[in-house]
């Protein structure tokens, strides 16, 4: 089949841009002498996580226990669940444990450091924590100068059957509108405060295995790694227009879009709508605090993905429609009734999970396969 017969809308993916994303993280990593636990919270899928998965580590990250489910379900045992788990999912973490023996979460504070050490006795399981730290995300996490807090932390679990991973954080704010070298000093905050709270934990005689640490942008433009044991990063894989205009990746390298048809022209508005909404691109609008690099609800194409007009952008959505305006004459002829569009969209990770699959494609308009991947939470 080709994408002109595809139903729409879809998600597409370019098998050899997202091989090519993936290699060169596993590249980077490697260089900068550290290894790569990719965040699937993205593609979600394990076909992906066959081109992402840096052999020398073996091990994925998850945002969700759903998605955990999913990879022990593929044959993944060191899956990091890279979120602060509630008391309430301790269970099912220790059923999922029976699948995964290496599965681990996160923790940031004392009450649930208190209530994982319980469970662990209680329940004889080995559970397997990260204490996460705040880098200035601003998320979760123990501060990142409240080694008093990380100290007291790592004490409660360790006379339980616990097993303390190590330290991980996220810097969160390298998502914004920075300069490079900008973006490099957040991935050096990143990597001073995980790895300055691994050397306190050190020192109070505590063993501290693990430094995780990492997003796209830090990883790309990272000065160094000293002192971290992985890079977690994720949305690198399918890029999308924020990530190529904060510089992380180019639009060439964007592996990620939705497929679209035209279903109505009002040339008394200047307006051309296709059936791909709300629901099909996400209404992130992320890049519009990136002043002239605002592309609306995504950056419009031709069905190649290889050619946009000009910088025709979706600029509004309804739940199942997206509407192309511009103050320059629309391209009516080249986009007739039935025409199939590629809509590049602000934050791919927002815009797969509107999907149960993919298309996947080599670059051209043939659909050469098409893969599975993981939704919701239960």
């Amino acid at each position: 089949m080709r994408l002109a017969d595809a139903p729409t809308p879809a998600a597409v993916l370019d098998r050899g841009r997202l091989q090519a994303n993936c290699e060169r993280m596993i590249a980077r990593a490697r260089a900068m002498g550290t290894r790569l636990r990719p965040h699937m919270k993205t593609l979600k899928s394990a076909e992906a996580a066959k081109l992402a998965v840096d052999p020398l580590h073996g091990g994925v990250a998850a945002s969700t226990l759903n998605e955990a489910e999913y990879w022990a379900g593929h044959g993944y045992d060191d899956i990091q669940y890279a979120v602060c788990a509630s008391p309430d999912k301790l269970p099912r973490i220790a059923e999922l444990m029976r699948r995964a023996s290496r599965l681990s979460f996160f923790l940031d504070s004392v009450e649930a450091a208190r209530a994982v050490a319980d469970f662990a006795q209680a329940e004889g399981v080995p559970l397997r924590v990260w204490i996460e730290l705040d880098c200035g995300g601003r998320r979760t996490g123990v501060a990142a100068d409240d080694h008093a807090a990380l100290l007291e932390i790592a004490r409660l679990l360790d006379p339980s059957p616990v097993v303390f991973e190590g330290v991980a954080t996220h810097a969160g704010q390298s998502y914004g509108d920075h300069p490079i070298e900008a973006i490099a000093a957040v991935a050096e905050t990143e990597r001073s405060v995980v790895a300055g709270a691994a050397q306190a934990l050190r020192e109070a005689g505590i063993e501290t295995r693990g430094v995780s640490a990492g997003s796209t942008p830090t990883a790309t433009h990272g000065r160094s790694a000293e002192g971290l044991t992985e890079w977690r990063a994720g949305v690198y894989m399918a890029g999308d227009l924020y990530q190529a205009s904060i510089g992380s990746q180019s639009m060439d390298d964007m592996a990620l879009s939705v497929l679209a048809t035209v279903i109505a022209h009002d040339r008394a508005r200047n307006q051309i709508t296709v059936d791909a909404g709300g629901l099909a691109l996400s209404k992130d609008r992320s890049t519009s605090s990136l002043a002239e690099r605002d592309f609306g609800y995504g950056l419009v194409t031709d069905v190649l993905g290889r050619r946009a007009f000009g910088r025709l952008c979706i600029v509004e959505t309804h739940q199942e429609h997206g509407i192309m305006r511009s103050a320059e004459p629309m391209p009516f002829d080249a986009l007739p009734l039935g025409a199939r569009v590629r809509i590049y969209p602000n934050h791919a990770c927002m815009t797969a999970a509107a999907y149960d699959g993919y298309l996947v494609t080599d670059g051209g308009e043939e659909i050469v396969d098409r893969w599975g991947r993981t939704n919701g939470w239960s």
